[in-house]
């Protein structure tokens, strides 16, 4: 097999020494460099030095395809100690040349406050575009892969260039999971999943996330996927509505918070007739009995689906293919409620004053009592009218609340899951219209222990993460089609 560079992030003295003998261990190991931004650090003895500004740079790239003279490059991406399995180099070495991968990742163990856990990773696909993409920190590159991606780098990026390498190395070749644990590292983000998801709309990672949307737009284009900022002319006469909108609101067992939810609704002040969808799918706690208390509002339409198959994106079918449904079907979660009494009256308005098919809001993050919690204002800035579409399939969500043209939603139905379901709608209906934005706070996003999405398992993370992986590869398809 062929030997191995590698290339390896120098925190300290200690962390170095300890990486540099695992790595050596191997048989395979040619040249190891230390990867600093000191000129003046001192390197344990036989490694080279590689003086950098942080490893995301594309300067950094270039610097580690320059030194690398073997057939494959290893980039270890953590600043801890660095622990091999048993011949875990040779065993990716051995897969990357029989897949001819342009790079190979693995399984891992992570060691979380001195506890070792299993730590699966999922299967790159092509729609696996979220530059937040769980590789691990232990990547084998082709080193003739990467040297010829690294020559494609045209743009200088502070912040993006590993992940540019990695989408232009996936243009040519496969990147190839190797669902076995090979090493050990230390995980230093303890937070629950749903303190993190919404770290890349967290302001102050506003520059990373323009690097990282104009990467994956050039990826977009050289793989045939870019759609440009022309849009279909949504007819919003063509149909006849007895109501203008209707709230659509999926509920399962969530007696705590229905009522606030509905509450929110019926005291709307519009100058159009709504209505309120409530789907109630078969709730045991007294959800049912709770939503009753609203029997007297003529406006509350309260759904009891006879299906027992139904999961979030069932029950909105449900209540969109509904006679009484309105011409603009706007979303409520059961956990939340609107922020004032003209939200309905600004979604609709924005339909028709930006002629779109679908309308995302903002929202505000709230604890339980209703007060402001961190990161407090998710506006999804990160979405233009010219490259929201594109930048779509990078990101992990579209925002809340979101609301549809119904007609155009009754044509492309629902995905009958409760996870990514809303994603999928906004994919698919970017293809050919455009979305609307509202910048004004229209909801408030309780977040609480009951939030489905609160504290997941890694098993369910990966899950959740692999389905909208595969939406992404599906509109890509789909869009690649359009050309």
């Amino acid at each position: 097999m062929q030997k191995i560079d590698a290339f390896i992030l120098f925190t300290d003295s200690e962390q170095a020494k300890k990486t540099v003998e695992e790595l050596k261990q191997s048989e395979l190991m040619q040249r190891i460099y230390l990867l600093t931004p000191d000129e003046n650090t001192a390197i344990p003895e036989g490694c080279e030095k590689i003086v950098i500004d942080q490893l995301q740079s594309t300067g950094t790239i270039r610097k580690i395809a320059h030194a690398s003279q073997t057939g494959y490059t290893l980039i270890y991406l953590k600043p801890s100690v660095l622990r091999l399995g048993y011949f875990a180099l040779e065993r990716m070495t051995r897969i990357a040349e029989d897949t001819r991968a342009g790079m190979v990742y693995a399984d891992y163990y992570a060691v979380t406050n001195g506890e070792k856990k299993n730590h699966p990773v999922i299967d790159y696909q092509e729609g696996s575009l979220r530059d937040d993409f769980n590789f691990g920190s232990l990547l084998l590159y082709n080193a003739d892969a990467l040297k010829e991606a690294a020559g494609r780098m045209d743009e200088e990026y502070r912040f993006a260039g590993l992940y540019d390498l990695r989408l232009k190395v996936s243009q040519h070749h496969p990147l190839v999971h190797i669902n076995e644990y090979l090493y050990t590292e230390m995980e230093e983000d303890t937070r629950a999943s749903g303190q993190k998801i919404f770290d890349y709309v967290d302001p102050k990672n506003r520059q990373v996330q323009v690097e990282m949307e104009q990467a994956c737009t050039q990826h977009l284009k050289d793989v045939g996927a870019y759609l440009e900022p022309e849009f279909d002319t949504v007819e919003f006469n063509k149909d006849k509505f007895e109501y203008e909108a209707s709230v659509i609101i999926p509920v399962r067992n969530r007696i705590r918070t229905i009522r606030d939810a509905i509450a929110s609704v019926l005291k709307q002040k519009t100058d159009f007739p709504f209505n309120l969808i409530v789907v109630d799918n078969h709730s045991t706690d007294g959800t049912t009995e709770a939503i009753d208390d609203f029997k007297n509002d003529e406006r509350l339409i309260h759904v009891i689906p006879e299906r027992d198959d139904l999961g979030i994106g069932g029950c909105w079918n449900m209540g969109v293919h509904h006679p009484k449904c309105g011409k603009f079907a706007v979303q409520l979660d059961s956990d939340d409620v609107y922020s004032g009494e003209d939200t309905l009256r600004k979604i609709v308005n924005a339909f028709y004053e930006q002629n779109c098919a679908m309308v995302v809001g903002t929202y505000q993050m709230t604890n339980f009592e209703m007060e402001m919690i961190p990161p407090g204002i998710i506006d999804h800035q990160e979405w233009t009218p010219e490259n929201g579409r594109n930048n779509a399939l990078r990101i992990n969500g579209l925002g809340a609340p979101r609301a549809f043209y119904t007609p155009v939603l009754r044509a492309i139905k629902v995905p009958n899951t409760s996870y990514g379901e809303d994603y999928a709608l906004g994919l698919n209906i970017s293809r050919r219209y455009q979305i609307g934005r509202i910048y004004d706070v229209l909801y408030l996003c309780r977040r609480w222990e009951d939030n489905s999405d609160a504290s997941l398992d890694i098993v369910k993370m990966n899950a959740h993460n692999l389905y909208k992986d595969r939406i992404r590869t599906w509109e890509l398809q789909a869009r690649k089609k359009l050309k």
